[in-house]
C-alpha cells in the first residue's frame, strides 16, 4: 500500500536516524485542523512508514469524532529489544529529533511497547511538559498562573479497556442483545485487553476466550475471574492459565461468540483467518486490527463491526483530560459519555440506512474535519 496524498494530509511526514545507536524512527502527522496531531508512539521491530501513515490518519478521524480538539499524528521507532537502558537512549533519541514540533504540531502517548515510563523520558528529553501525555500519575507540574497542580493519567488506569467495553455495551444493547452472560473472546492482553476484559466482566459479560502471543485458552462456561486476576496481578501470560488445555494461535478465531475483541495488533484478522470467525459482533479495540477490504466481506455475511477509531478513542479522551488538567475521575466520566454516544448514534444510522458503520462514521468525522480546515483557511 502506499501513502495516499489527498486533501485531509498528510501533512509531514519526518524520518530519523541516530548512527550512534542506530536508533530509526517515524513521525506522521496527518492533519491539524482540529488541534495539534495527537498519537502515541509504536515500538515493534517491523514498524513502517507506511504501518505509521495508515496509525496516523486513523487518529484524524478517532479525535474528530470523539470531539476533542486534536488532530491526527502517530510515530514509530524501529525497536528489536535490548536493555532498558537502550530503550530509554532510543526514545529520547527520537524525543530530540522532533521536540521542535512538540507540541504544536505533535503530541505524543503511549502505543505499544511504550507507557508511562516512556513518556517520562520522553518529556524529560524534550523538556515539555506539554509534549506528551498519559505520564505517571505522580509526574505533576505546577499550573502556571493559578494555584495547584496537573499531573498525568497514565494510560495503565485503564482509559482504552474502559471505553471499549462502553462501545460494546452500547452495540449490544442497540442490537437487542441481552448483555448478562454474553459470550466474548478477546485477542491480545495487554493494557487494553486486559482492562477490557476486567470491566467487561463487571458489567455481566461471560468472557469464553483469551489469547496473547504466547498461546489460547478456552472454557465454555467462562473463564475464572480469580485465576485471571492473580494472573495478571504476578504479570503473567495466558499460557500460564491453569486448568485449561492450551490451544494454537489459529483456534482463537474458530470460536464461536456472540462478540470478539480483537485488542493486540495490526492486520491480526487477515485473508488466513477470516473465513473461520463465527461472531455477531467485531469491536476493534486494536488500531487497524484488519483491511477495509477484508472488514466488508465480514459485514456482508452479517457480522456487525464497529471500527477501531470508535471503539478504541478512551485513550485518547483520556489524552485530552490530562491535557486540560482533569482528575482521574472525571476523566472516565468523560470517556463513558462521549463514546456511549458516538456509538449509539453511529450504530443507529447505521441500522437505519443499512449501511458500514465505518462509513457512517467516517463521514461525521470528515465533516468536522472539513469544516475546520474550511474555517483554518478564513482566518
Amino acid at each position: 500500500m502506499e501513502i495516499k496524498k489527498d486533501e485531509f494530509g498528510p501533512e509531514m511526514i519526518v524520518k530519523v536516524y541516530d548512527p550512534k545507536i542506530g536508533m530509526e524512527g517515524f513521525l506522521v502527522v496527518h492533519n491539524t485542523a482540529l488541534g495539534p496531531g495527537k498519537g502515541g508512539i509504536r515500538m515493534t521491530p517491523n514498524i513502517t512508514e507506511e504501518e505509521v501513515y495508515r496509525l496516523a490518519s486513523t487518529m484524524t478521524w478517532k479525535n474528530s469524532l470523539a470531539g476533542i480538539p486534536f488532530g491526527g499524528a502517530k510515530a514509530g521507532i524501529v525497536w528489536n529489544g535490548g536493555t532498558e537502558e537502550l530503550k530509554k537512549q532510543f526514545v529520547q533519541s527520537f524525543a530530540r529529533s522532533i521536540k521542535l514540533l512538540t507540541p504544536k504540531k505533535y503530541i505524543a502517548g503511549p502505543d505499544v511497547n511504550t507507557g508511562e515510563k516512556e513518556m517520562t523520558w520522553f518529556v524529560d528529553a524534550t523538556g515539555n511538559w506539554r509534549s506528551a501525555t498519559g505520564k505517571p500519575a505522580n509526574l505533576c507540574m505546577k499550573i502556571f498562573g493559578g494555584e495547584g497542580e496537573k499531573c498525568g493519567i497514565p494510560h495503565e488506569f485503564g482509559s482504552t479497556g474502559w471505553g471499549v467495553a462502553q462501545s460494546t455495551k452500547a452495540v449490544a444493547d442497540a442490537l437487542g442483545l441481552d448483555f448478562n452472560g454474553i459470550k466474548v473472546s478477546i485477542h491480545g492482553f495487554g493494557n487494553v485487553g486486559t482492562f477490557t476484559y476486567k470491566f467487561l466482566t463487571e458489567m455481566g459479560a461471560k468472557v469464553v476466550a483469551l489469547a496473547d502471543h504466547t498461546g489460547v485458552i478456552h472454557s465454555e462456561d467462562g473463564l475464572d475471574g480469580k485465576k485471571i486476576k492473580d494472573m495478571v496481578r504476578e504479570g503473567k501470560h495466558i499460557s500460564s492459565y491453569p486448568g485449561l488445555k492450551k490451544l494454537s494461535p489459529e483456534d482463537f478465531w474458530k470460536i464461536p461468540v456472540d462478540i470478539m475483541i480483537p485488542a493486540s495488533v495490526t492486520d491480526v484478522i487477515n485473508e488466513n483467518n477470516k473465513k473461520d470467525i463465527k461472531a455477531k459482533i467485531i469491536i476493534e479495540a486494536a488500531n487497524i486490527p484488519m483491511r477495509e477490504e477484508i472488514e466488508q466481506e465480514l459485514l456482508g455475511k452479517g457480522i456487525f463491526i464497529l471500527p477501531d477509531f470508535v471503539a478504541n478513542a478512551g485513550g485518547v479522551i483520556s489524552s485530552y483530560a490530562e491535557y486540560r488538567g482533569y482528575n482521574p475521575k472525571r476523566m472516565f466520566e468523560i470517556v463513558k459519555n462521549r463514546i456511549t454516544k458516538a456509538t449509539n448514534s453511529i450504530v443507529k444510522k447505521s441500522l437505519k440506512k443499512k449501511e458500514n458503520p465505518r462509513k457512517i462514521a467516517m463521514e461525521i468525522a470528515r465533516e468536522r474535519v472539513v469544516k475546520a480546515m474550511r474555517n483554518r483557511k478564513e482566518k
